[in-house]
């Protein structure tokens, strides 16, 4: 499983539009974001840099996986000239619970694989997870759409922030760029 890296400094394929943390301490405010994968050295003059690696679906049913598949849109689409990096951390309570706890908090009590069939496919998106690399962020999400369905991505965002599973993030920061 191939390790991604979003760095954020003066280069890379994607203008910052905002930085902004939701809760929790800042990232540094930077200009550009360059997305490469692990042996590309990239930005070597970043301000930060944030790693993730797309690992099992932990949460997800195979019913669920397989629906997801069908409708998801693949990342990259030329008409898709927006994107949103939203890296989340969540509590040492949440990480307290079993797997089965967490699954049912995830989509049996907050329905985010639900919500998030809603807006396939006009919003691709891909998890990434950074607490087994020991990163600062325990999931990575990215998220790629065009300018005419930025409103669709806002209201998938502020539906999955009303939920019950988002009691347990501690960290979130809302990056937002253009191509």
């Amino acid at each position: 499983m191939p390790i991604t890296v979003f760095a954020g400094g003066e280069v890379g394929q994607w203008r910052v539009e905002t930085v902004a943390a939701v809760s929790g301490p800042p990232l540094p405010v930077v200009p550009r974001l360059s997305v490469s994968d692990a042996t590309h050295r990239g930005d070597t003059d970043a301000v930060w840099a944030l790693r993730g690696l797309t690992s099992n679906t932990r949460y997800t049913r195979r019913d669920e996986r397989e629906a997801l598949a069908a409708r998801q849109a693949g990342l990259g689409r030329p008409e898709a000239t927006r994107a949103a990096l939203i890296p989340i951390s969540k509590s040492a309570a949440w990480w307290a619970l079993a797997q089965d706890e967490r699954r049912l908090l995830f989509e049996e009590t907050s329905h985010h694989i639900s919500i998030g069939m809603d807006y396939l496919p006009a919003v691709a998106r891909r998890l990434l997870h950074g607490r087994d690399l020991d990163e600062p962020f325990d999931f990575l999400t990215w998220f790629e759409y065009s300018p005419d369905d930025a409103p669709a991505f806002e209201d998938l965002v502020a539906r999955l922030r009303t939920t019950t599973e988002w009691e347990y993030v501690e960290r979130e920061i809302d990056i937002r760029l253009v191509r």
